[in-house]
C-alpha cells in the first residue's frame, strides 16, 4: 500500500506547477499559431502536429530544468549544458520534419515549408519551456507573417512566371 501511495504523491518541482502549466500552454499556443496556417492550406502536418511538436519541446525543456534543480541524482551526476537540450529537440523535430518532406513524381520536392514550420514549432516550445514568452511570441508572429505574406508574393511570382 505504501508503494501505491508513493506513486500517487506528486514529486515536488523547482518551479511552481502553475508556472509549468502556463509554459506548456504557451508552447501549444505558439505551435498553434504556425499550425493554423498549415492546416488552413490543407498540408499534411497541420494544427495538431505543430501544437504537439511545440508542446513536446516545451515539456523536454521544462523537464531538463527540473532535472538540473533536482536532488534525486547524486552530486556531480547531472551536468548543465543547455545546448544539449537544443540539440536533442532539434534532432527529434528534424526527424518529424523529414517525414513531411517528399519528392513528387515530377521530380520536385514538397513539404519543405511544412518541415520548416515544424522546426520553428520546436523552437517555440523550447522558448516557452524556458519562460521566454516574448521571444516565443515574437518568433511565432514573425513565422506566421512569413507564411501568410510571402505566400501571396510567391503566388504573384508564379503568375508572372507562367505568362
Amino acid at each position: 500500500m505504501d508503494q501505491l501511495s508513493d506513486l500517487m504523491t506528486p514529486t515536488p518541482t523547482h518551479l511552481p506547477f502553475a508556472t509549468i502549466a502556463f509554459r506548456l500552454v504557451a508552447a501549444a499556443i505558439f505551435g498553434a499559431m504556425i499550425g493554423f496556417e498549415r492546416e488552413w492550406r490543407r498540408h499534411s502536418a497541420g494544427l495538431r502536429t505543430h501544437m504537439l511538436t511545440a508542446l513536446a519541446a516545451g515539456v523536454f525543456t521544462v523537464l531538463a530544468g527540473e532535472i538540473l534543480q533536482s536532488r534525486s541524482f547524486p552530486e556531480g551526476m547531472v551536468r548543465s549544458d543547455p545546448l544539449r537540450l537544443i540539440e536533442a529537440v532539434t534532432a527529434g523535430v528534424a526527424f518529424l520534419a523529414a517525414g513531411a518532406i517528399i519528392q513528387s513524381r515530377e521530380g520536385g520536392v514538397k513539404g519543405l515549408t511544412t518541415g520548416a514550420g515544424m522546426w520553428l514549432s520546436g523552437s517555440l516550445g523550447v522558448a516557452a519551456g524556458l519562460g521566454q514568452f516574448l521571444i516565443g511570441l515574437f518568433a511565432a508572429l514573425l513565422g506566421l507573417a512569413i507564411l501568410l505574406i510571402l505566400r501571396r508574393a510567391e503566388t504573384a511570382f508564379e503568375k508572372e512566371r507562367d505568362r
